[in-house]
């Protein structure tokens, strides 16, 4: 049985940040299908700000994760502006997690666990795991951590 998302993030005791606007010209969610795909989404905190950092310079692996979590919260509540609801998802398909980090940081895989461990308690393993790919690179606004991803939607 499938669990209730909006349900599972009250129990987890989380709030979902506000949606943030795009940034540029895109759209932010993009339904084609039975597939949902989902812009860069960034940390965005409760209160609408931004949490920064680069990873192996001013901020560590804990610290990341945190940040990569913040980024699954962000990014349902983009998904639930778009549906009003979360019961669409069916699962979780595939995740590209982008870390800001020194040349010489290589734990991205562990920062992007943040998110992924997040997906998996809200939506549990079997349909919360995706597909994965976690890489370094200079991100924007000195977010630490940006997350796209795509999820299958139930039918009907």
């Amino acid at each position: 049985m499938t669990q209730d998302p909006d349900l599972r993030i009250v129990e987890l005791g989380l709030e979902l940040p506000p949606p943030p606007k795009p940034a540029g010209v895109y759209k932010p969610v993009i339904v084609v299908d039975k597939f949902l795909y989902v812009s860069g989404q960034l940390p965005v905190r409760a209160d609408g700000t931004l949490m920064t950092g680069t990873l192996g310079a001013d901020l560590g692996v804990e610290e990341g994760k945190l940040a990569a979590r913040q980024v699954g919260l962000t990014m349902l509540s983009t998904i639930k502006e778009h549906f009003g609801e979360l019961k669409k998802i069916r699962r979780l398909v595939k995740v590209f997690g982008m870390v800001n980090c020194t040349a010489d940081f290589d734990q991205h895989p562990a920062v992007i666990n943040g998110f992924s461990l997040f997906m998996a308690d809200v939506f549990g393993k079997e349909n919360g795991i995706g597909v994965r790919s976690a890489v370094g690179m200079i991100l924007p606004s000195n977010v630490p951590v940006e997350v796209e991803a795509m999820f299958e939607l139930f039918q009907g």
